[in-house]
Order: structure tokens, then sequence, then C-alpha cells
């Protein structure tokens, strides 16, 4: 199960992390969000211990997407070393985020 990121555990989270970072911003009424839920899951189970995952709601995480200059969603951001490096914007398949994920290990 992916982690919730909120404004509060953001920075420990992502931004410390020693792991790469997949981050999954949506919202509940956003249908290809709910189509890519269970697949960002199963990505954070399949790649616990080697990279984490989360999920940040949009609408009561408002800061961190403006940070992030999030227009449209899902969106998924991938950090690594506390820096923003790949970004995937839509609804798309468990192997293509697997290879944006595992470019960064």
């Amino acid at each position: 199960m992916a982690l919730q990121i909120t404004e509060s555990n953001f920075e420990a989270e992502v931004i410390q992390s020693d792991k790469p970072v997949l981050v999954d911003f949506w919202a509940t009424w956003c249908g290809p969000c709910k189509m890519i839920s269970p697949i960002v899951d199963q990505i954070a189970t399949e790649m616990a211990g080697t990279a984490k995952v989360g999920k940040v709601d949009v609408d009561g995480n408002a800061g961190l997407a403006n940070r992030f200059n999030i227009r449209s969603i899902p969106t998924l951001l991938f950090f690594k070393g506390g820096e923003l490096v790949d970004t995937i914007t839509g609804a798309t398949s468990k192997d293509n985020i697997l290879a944006h994920l595992k470019a960064l290990l």
C-alpha cells in the first residue's frame, strides 16, 4: 500500500528519502486516478525496501499541488536525492511506471 503523503510529512518522506520516490497526485473524484490507484499500490508492495511510493490527495494538499505546478491529474512525480527528476501525466501502464521508477535505482 502506498504511503499517504501530506504537506506535513512531504519533506521527511520524499525530500529526505535515501531511496527513489514515486508520488501520485490524485483526487477522489478523478476517474483516471481511480484506474491507476491499484497499480500504484501494487508497485508500492513490489518495490518496498527499494523505492518509496506515496499518494498526495490534491484536494487536501493544495500547497503541494501548487508547489509542483500540478495542473491535471493523475500526475506521477519521480524524485531521487530530494530532486524532481521525472514526470508522467495521465493514466499509464504499470510497465511504464515501473520503467521510470527502475531507471532511478
